[in-house]
Parts: C-alpha cells; sequence; structure tokens
C-alpha cells in the first residue's frame, strides 16, 4: 500500500520529535561518551575515577528520574509513533537505572582480578541500560528491533568479557550462536506480520504494520487469521530466548556460569526485566485480539518453565548454574502473572513488584558471589561457601536474606511477590497454573535452604559424614560502597516483605 510523502507528512514527523522525552537516554549516551573520552586524556593515575564517573553518573541520572516520573510525556507517542511513555515505561526507567549502578558496583569487585580493560566495561553496561530503557518503550517494531539487537550485542561482548578465560569464551560463542536463531525467529514472526497484515485483500489492513497500534487493529479485525498467529508465536518466541523460558532455556546455565559475576547478574536481573516488560506491551496489548490461542501457548509455556527450572536446579553443584535455572523457574512465576492480567489487570503490578523483589534478592546474592569467587570467577561451587557465615557473618547474612527473599519465604519481599501473583492467578481461575507454582515453590525451597546450610554449617559429602572443609578462593575485602549496597538490598528485601507502602499501593492500583 503506497504511502505519500509530503512536505506536511514530513513536518509533522519532526514536530513529535520531543527529545526532552528522551532525556535519560541521551544523558547516558553522554555519560557513555565521556568514559571513554576519560580513559584517552587522563593520566593512568587517574583512570581508577572512571568507576565513580560511571556509578555517579548513573546516579544522577536515577535522580532526574525519579524527580520526573510524572513527566508531560506520560501516555503520549513520539517520535512520529517509535515511542509510547507510560507509567509503566517509567517504571522500567528506574529499573534499569538501579540495575546498571548495582552492575558496576558488582564490577568494582571483580574487575580488578582480572588483565581486563575497565573503562570499556563501564561504557558497555551504560550503552545497553540506555537500549533497555528504550526498549521497553518501544511502540514499533523497529524501535522494537533495532533496541533489543543494540542489547544483545552489547551482550555478546559482557559475557565472553574475560577473554583469558575458556569458560567466559565458551559462554560468549554460546550466547552469540543462540541468541542470533532467537533474533531470527523474532525477525520471522516480525515480518509475517507485517506480510498479512499489508494485505489490502483482508478488513483493517494497513500500510504500517509495524507500529502497534495499527497491527493490533489490524489483529482485532483478523483474529484467527493463521499467519497473523503463527506471526505472533514466533515474535513471543524471540522474546521467551530473553527471559529464559521453556524451550528457550538452553543457553542460560552455561553462559551464566562463563559470564563474569556483574555480567551474569545483569543478564539474571536486567534482560529478563526487560522481556517481561516487552511481553507486557505484547501480549496484553498488541496480540490481545489473539488471546485463544496465545494463552495456552503462554501456560504451556509457564508450567514447563517452573518445573524445569526447578527440578534441575536440584542437582546443581555450581552456584552461578544454580542461579541461572532458579531464574528460569521464576520466569515461570512470572508468566502465571502476565497470563492472569487476561482476566485481572491489576496483575501486572504484582509482576512490576515481583521483578522488583526479584533484583534485591539477587543482586544480594550476587554480590556475595562477587567476593567470594576468587579468580577464578566461572568456578564457584556450594563447598567454597562452608562455615561463611563463621567466618564472614556479614556475607553469610546478606546471602540468607537474598536466598530466602528469592525462596518465597515470609516476611521477605520475595514472598510478598510470590503471593501477590498467586492471589492474581487465584481471582483469574487459573488454578492448574496456581498448583503448578505451589509445586515450584516447595521444591526450590530444598536446593535454596541446600546453600544456606552449606553457608552456616561444615560442608558435608553426599555420604553424609562430616569432612575437612574443601579450600576455597581467598575472599575479598568488602569495600564501604558495595557494602552499604548490600545492606540497602538485604534491607530492602525486609522492609518489602513487612511493609509495601505506596510503592505497593501504586502497583497493584495502576
Amino acid at each position: 500500500m503506497p504511502v505519500a510523502v509530503t512536505l506536511s507528512s514530513l513536518q509533522e514527523i519532526a514536530a513529535s520529535n520531543q527529545w526532552a522525552a528522551i532525556m535519560p537516554e541521551l544523558l547516558l549516551a553522554g555519560l557513555a561518551v565521556l568514559v571513554l573520552g576519560f580513559e584517552l586524556v587522563v593520566p593512568k593515575t587517574y583512570r581508577a575515577l572512571i568507576p565513580a564517573i560511571a556509578i555517579s553518573g548513573l546516579a544522577i541520572i536515577l535522580l532526574g528520574v525519579g524527580i520526573h516520573f510524572h513527566t508531560t510525556f506520560l501516555n503520549d507517542d513520539t517520535f512520529d509513533h517509535l515511542l509510547h511513555h507510560s507509567d509503566g515505561g517509567q517504571f522500567m526507567r528506574v529499573f534499569f537505572l538501579l540495575t546498571a549502578i548495582l552492575v558496576c558496583l558488582l564490577a568494582t569487585v571483580t574487575l580488578e582480578r582480572q588483565p581486563v580493560p575497565k573503562a570499556e566495561f563501564y561504557h558497555l553496561v551504560i550503552v545497553i541500560t540506555a537500549a533497555l530503557m528504550l526498549l521497553a518503550q518501544s511502540n514499533h517494531f523497529v524501535m522494537f528491533f533495532v533496541a533489543l539487537e543494540t542489547v544483545t550485542v552489547g551482550f555478546y561482548i559482557l559475557v565472553s568479557y574475560f577473554r583469558t578465560s575458556a569458560a567466559s569464551l565458551e559462554g560468549g560463542l554460546k550466547y552469540l550462536i543462540l541468541s542470533a536463531l532467537s533474533s531470527a525467529i523474532l525477525l520471522f514472526g516480525i515480518v509475517l506480520l507485517y506480510g498479512v497484515a499489508g494485505n489490502r485483500a483482508l478488513p483493517g489492513a494497513t500500510a504500517d504494520a509495524m507500529n502497534f497500534g495499527a497491527l493490533r487493529g489490524f489483529l482485532a479485525a483478523n483474529p484467527d487469521n493463521f499467519l497473523a498467529n503463527v506471526g505472533a508465536v514466533l515474535v513471543l518466541a524471540g522474546v521467551a530466548f530473553k527471559i529464559g523460558a521453556v524451550p528457550f532455556q538452553f543457553w542460560i546455565p552455561d553462559v551464566y556460569q562463563g559470564a563474569p559475576t556483574p555480567v551474569t547478574a545483569f543478564l539474571a536481573v536486567g534482560s529478563k526485566a526487560a522481556g517481561f516488560a516487552v511481553l507486557l506491551i505484547l501480549a496484553l496489548d498488541v496480540f490481545r485480539p489473539l488471546q485463544a490461542v496465545l494463552v495456552p501457548v503462554l501456560s504451556v509455556m509457564a508450567v514447563a518453565t517452573i518445573l524445569f527450572g526447578n527440578l534441575a536446579a536440584l542437582t546443581q553443584n555450581n552456584v552461578k548454574r544454580l542461579m541461572g535455572l532458579s531464574g528460569v523457574s521464576h520466569a515461570g512465576y512470572l508468566l502465571v502473572g502476565v497470563i492472569a492480567a487476561y482476566r485481572e489487570p491489576l496483575a501486572v503490578g504484582a509482576v512490576y513488584f515481583y521483578l522488583l523483589a526479584y533484583l534485591l534478592a539477587s543482586f544480594a546474592v550476587f554480590a556475595v558471589m562477587a567476593h567470594v569467587s576468587g579468580s577464578d570467577d566461572a568456578d564457584q561451587d556450594l563447598e567454597h561457601y562452608a562455615n561463611l557465615a563463621r567466618e564472614r557473618p556479614f556475607l553469610g547474612t546478606v546471602l540468607a536474606i537474598g536466598l530466602g527473599s528469592l525462596a518465597g519465604i515470609p516476611p521477605l519481599a520475595g514472598f510478598m511477590g510470590k503471593l501477590l501473583i498467586f492471589i492474581f492467578a487465584f481471582k483469574a481461575g487459573l488454578y492448574g497454573l496456581l498448583t503448578a507454582a505451589v509445586v515450584g515453590v516447595v521444591i526450590s525451597i530444598y536446593y535454596y535452604f541446600g546453600w544456606i546450610r552449606a553457608a552456616f554449617f561444615p560442608f558435608r559429602r553426599a555420604t553424609g559424614l562430616a569432612a575437612s572443609e574443601p579450600p576455597r578462593p581467598v575472599i575479598t575485602r568488602v569495600g564501604f560502597p558495595v557494602a552499604a549496597a548490600m545492606v540497602l538490598l538485604a534491607a530492602g528485601s525486609v522492609i518489602l516483605g513487612f511493609y509495601q507502602g505506596p510503592l505497593g499501593v501504586w502497583l497493584v492500583s495502576r
């Protein structure tokens, strides 16, 4: 369907380019350039300031987004409908900035033990963060794909950042190959949707099928179109790779183990949250007319994800692989919340709350892992944590709180996140999904508490007999900035478990 391009139409497009609407992303781009430029122009003795510059810049931008949370662009489209600004998008902006700050803090611990460039790491984290923020606000498949691939290419580099580590290089190669496959599936789905929505023989055909609003209108007029349904399923399959849902989860154990610990945390929290931010937009808005097909697909995926993640984690001794597989199960719980939102719209707020609780608990655990791992970042086994709480009470306490929250033990934030998801699943009548989720929680208690037991008691081998404690890597001293962050993470998990306050009210009343 041809589109006439006139001077007035170009003027309308230019008028929609509200640069102030993406000021946080523009500031992140400037910060990324500053970090690289600082390394080029200052003497080596001052390059130790690069992490402080990156973290301070991210914190200032986070403060600005928080102050101007209710921006004048809320509920508006900008850049010729490429972006849509919503309160959910603003929440994800804050989420990704907080994630980036914590990743950079963990990097100050891990990177010092490796002969790798420092400035480039922080530069990549900042660029990926900006792309994640744009991804969560995308309203057009062009914007969506460009932002997604920017994130993906950045992670290709970060996963294999420890170039002297065979495990890191192997993880990067596997992530490259499998992520390229998922991008191909995603792009094929987009092409199918674009092609069928532009067919003028069908009702509601549109020349702008890449636009989410126009595509939603076409799907509402053609909910039973076979190619449209296939295209939507393929797009969601590409998104499922990012969140680590079955059957697209096989990359997670190897990639999580090989990646540097800060990058593993970034993948586990930032990439997963971005996937769910996009999934909420696509499944509940753009593809909502295809609900009859998508709900059964997502339901099977949710059950398989919960059960596979928890059962596979039972046999893991490497804690990075354990965190990866447990993260698969958390993706399953979040999928239950997404499905419940079809009938109970307030479940969207429960998904956001769960993501926040997951951030607090996961980074608390990864912070402990960064200090215990030693020089061999990929080799982090349960026996390395034997008697950790006795020798390092602070690390042991933070680890216990983080793992307890991930397990869903009351009164921690993770428990409240699961409880909200379960309540909305019950209200939506998803009794089968609710049963699978409860079974998954019960299974997860075994391996989470196995890790806690290893940290608080002497190591015991499979025979059950006490054995001499195996050698563990030298534990890194906890610096003040990281210690303060760990205290805030642990305290946040406890406080949000007891009192959700205005945040909880806002999230579940959106």
